[in-house]
């Protein structure tokens, strides 16, 4: 049987990511940060280590500086080691002269890449989603099926299917059919795969394990721009393309709505994805920083980072990141606060104006304040009614949801809420 250092791992490090914006605005979409440390990237590649795939790629082309940096400083293996991760950016060549235009073209792109690195397999993975994964497993199933094509799928509901790619699997595991995004009725019936009357459907997760041979063969000369849409529905009836049960925790952080909730929901005392696995850790820069100080302050339900200082507040189901000041008499309320990637100066602050951080007195709630923002004192932060979009030179609502763009300043006194426009 093959082994995991077969195996070359592939991360789509997503295009534009205008779902995520403003977050994005100045960044990739998984170098957006996540649960106050972390990153995006920081799921796949955590899940590659923890598997035993030490060879891993990310692929990248929009906004990528951060993203690279990220990479650079984090993931570092000894002399001895032969594992690596890279990062191929999007380039120009005598052969191409465009970017990517999808996840498919992407890999073919690269295909000189993959040929080089000799790996007879090659998983690939987005980099916006959470969960965790032993890819070995998959990588098992893979094997003992002789499958030129495997992929993760997971139970799904009939009011989420119009989500996902809806597969169609026979009793064997094979995939037969496969419907991108259905939403007919009749089409859905077709597609039924499962015996549970409340999760009658296969999702795909976006989780691809490829022979490297059959990649080839479906990019190489081929128009196909997308997996989901296009590789695997034509794979299907020249391929052996198998689907494996996955029912564990999955989430597409994709939207500002998603990504705002599951942050959320990592600081519930329960919370449905756990951080704490000490089996299965998630990695990320290791950061010379103190811990957080309080002085008088009340915090129910928050996932707090290191670095910060809390200073006679009061935060409730939030999330706080690294070096996050919150200044007295403040609230905070449903919120993430994705902190600083440095500490602020006298000359700085006096240049801008307001502190980094949020300043005295503020009331904040149903918000995503993002890194390096300066909130002046007495700001107030309400939500607006959910899918409502609004757009200004200093604030963003997305789905109802405010979102404080990176390196913002926002002046004192300043009201954002649905009864101030």
């Amino acid at each position: 049987m093959p082994e995991l250092s077969d195996i070359l791992a592939v991360i789509l490090g997503g295009g534009r990511g205008s779902r995520l914006y403003p977050l994005t605005r100045m960044r990739s979409k998984p170098a957006v940060p996540m649960a106050g440390k972390y990153r995006l990237i920081d799921v796949p590649i955590s899940n590659c280590i923890n598997s035993g795939i030490y060879r891993i790629a990310v692929l990248t082309q929009f906004n990528s500086v951060s993203l690279h940096r990220h990479i650079a400083q984090t993931y570092h293996f000894d002399t001895f080691h032969t594992g690596w991760v890279q990062v191929w950016a999007a380039e120009q060549t005598m052969q191409n002269a465009d970017w990517y235009q999808g996840t498919a073209d992407a890999v073919r792109k690269q295909l000189f890449e993959i040929s080089a690195s000799k790996a007879p397999f090659v998983l690939v993975l987005a980099g916006d989603h959470l969960y965790r994964m032993d890819y070995a497993e998959m990588a098992r199933f893979h094997w003992e099926h002789d499958a030129d094509i495997t992929v993760a799928v997971q139970p799904v509901r009939r009011e989420e299917a119009g989500r996902f790619g809806i597969l169609k699997r026979d009793a064997a595991q094979h995939i037969t059919d496969f419907a991108e995004k259905p939403k007919e009725r009749f089409l859905l019936d077709q597609l039924t795969s499962r015996d549970d009357p409340e999760r009658p459907f296969l999702g795909s997760m976006g989780i691809y394990l490829f022979k490297t041979p059959v990649l080839f063969d479906l990019l190489v000369g081929s128009s196909f721009d997308d997996f989901g849409s296009h590789v695997i529905p034509a794979a299907i009836q020249s391929n052996a393309v198998y689907g494996y049960d996955f029912d564990g925790y999955w989430e597409d952080i994709g939207t500002i709505r998603s990504f705002y909730e599951t942050n959320l929901a990592l600081a519930r005392p329960d919370p449905p994805f756990n951080l704490f696995d000490p089996r299965y850790p998630i990695y990320s820069h290791n950061r010379t920083l103190p811990g957080t100080t309080f002085v008088d302050s009340r915090l129910h339900n928050v996932l707090l980072a290191e670095g910060g200082c809390i200073d006679h507040s009061e935060i409730e189901n939030s999330v706080i990141g690294l070096r996050s000041q919150v200044r007295s008499g403040t609230v905070i309320r449903d919120s993430i606060l994705m902190g600083c990637d440095y500490y602020d100066t006298p000359e700085a602050a006096q240049s801008a104006g307001v502190p980094m951080g949020i300043g005295p007195g503020c009331r904040i709630e149903g918000a995503i304040i993002d890194k390096n923002a300066r909130l002046g004192a007495g700001v107030v932060i309400q939500p607006f009614p959910r899918g409502a979009d609004l757009d200004t030179d200093l604030w963003v609502v997305r789905d109802g949801i405010v979102v404080i763009p990176k390196d913002a300043v926002v002046p004192a006194g300043t009201v954002i809420g649905p009864e101030s426009n």
